[in-house]
């Protein structure tokens, strides 16, 4: 290993592998310094995503994007600048620019964007109005693009657009980055269920299991099959050794599945425990649900849990989400699922549930094992015992 011969090698090989795969697409004008270890290191790191997941690495003289295929993660999002996740009009949008700037101009004014926008929009027999809303979410659009490094505000801003549809702005776009972010499987693909079948690559067991649990934070047993399984616990050492030595992670095996932590907690972009309102009181419902393991608890239930650990701790907690419990139960929820801690779960018509968008089915909520680390205490494990100890 290049380690061997370059005691730091090993430590900047960690580093990149690590951005990589929080950040995809990396542009020399953010981190120059972590840039220049990206070209430093561009054989081997091809090497270890290539064998090891079956991502492929593409750097140029400015941009490095890693080509993800293998495993969709569920609950990945993007988000805007304030931290919230797209709404499907944003996502809408975003693929409609990014459809009209890739073949150019660079440089563009705002209006002439709107205007190729809905021309693709018609095209594509997609309706896009002047609304507010629809100027908001296109706004959001191409403020992601910039903080991506796909496109630079060079006279005006956008964020007038969002309250006037007179408002202009030009804009230089980035073609040759931006056609670096479609997947390979995208091509061709006809359908949504097509696209997302050539992009799991489930066939490739060893490769699919390993980016389960770079992209999400557990691998549980009833995502596998029971050949699977036993494929994963029999390789468990060798997959443990390929985890620390491209991210320093450590494998942790429980009855339920396995779990990738990283000790340095900053390998994901969603911290838990957490500081703040939602993270504090997503840490004590786990608490207050542990007789309730592995059951689905309906909406109303869940309610009146979540406010009281409001009148408990209202003092502490923000005025906005206390005086809305409802709401502070819903981004509670949105991030235990997120991390894989929780399920939603479809209910009968006659069960009480909440629904994410009108028309959906009702749904209730059911915590998963790995919350059972966030638990006060942790069951001791039977040094006798083959079986892996259960975290409930």
């Amino acid at each position: 290993m290049p380690s061997d011969h370059h005691p730091q090698a090993m430590f900047e090989l960690r580093e990149c592998a690590r951005h990589l795969v929080q950040h995809p697409l990396v542009c020399k004008e953010h981190d120059p310094d972590l840039f220049r270890l990206l070209r430093r290191h561009e054989t081997e790191l091809d090497r270890w995503f290539t064998q090891r997941l079956g991502y492929r690495l593409h750097v140029d003289a400015d941009t490095a994007r890693l080509f993800k295929t293998g495993a969709v993660p569920a609950h990945r999002r993007l988000r805007a600048r304030t931290g919230r996740a797209f709404v499907p009009l944003e996502y809408t949008l975003l693929a409609l620019v990014l459809g009209a700037t890739a073949a150019g101009p660079a440089v563009i004014s705002l209006r002439d964007l709107v205007q190729q926008v809905r021309s693709a929009a018609g095209e594509a027999e997609i309706a896009v109005d002047d609304s507010a809303a629809t100027r908001r979410a296109l706004v959001a659009v191409i403020q992601w693009m910039i903080e991506q490094g796909l496109a630079a505000e060079i006279h005006a801003g956008v964020d007038a657009y969002a309250g006037d549809a007179a408002a202009d702005a030009v804009l230089r776009f980035r073609p040759d980055r931006i056609v670096l972010l479609s997947l390979p499987a995208l091509v061709g693909a006809e359908s949504a269920e097509e696209l997302l079948a050539r992009a799991e690559r489930r066939n490739a067991t060893r490769q699919w299991m390993r980016c389960r649990l770079v992209e999400e934070p557990v691998l549980y047993r009833s995502d596998l099959s029971e050949a699977e399984w036993s494929e994963l616990r029999r390789r468990l050492g060798e997959e443990a050794r390929v985890f620390e030595e491209m991210f320093g992670m450590t494998l942790e095996a429980r009855a339920e599945g396995v779990a990738a932590i990283d000790a340095a907690g900053t390998f994901s972009g969603q911290r838990f425990p957490a500081t703040g309102t939602v993270g504090h009181a997503a840490l004590l419902l786990i608490e207050a649900l542990r007789g309730r393991a592995e059951t689905t608890i309906e909406w109303v239930e869940l309610i009146d849990r979540v406010e009281e650990l409001v009148t408990v701790h209202r003092r502490g907690w923000s005025k906005d989400l206390v005086a809305a419990p409802e709401r502070l139960a819903r981004q509670v929820v949105e991030l235990l699922v997120e991390l894989r801690l929780a399920l939603r779960v479809e209910l009968p018509d006659a069960d009480v549930g909440v629904a994410d968008q009108p028309g959906q089915a009702r749904v209730g909520f059911r915590l998963l094992p790995a919350a059972g680390r966030f638990l006060a205490t942790l069951p001791e494990e039977d040094a006798e015992s083959d079986e892996q100890v259960s975290l409930w």
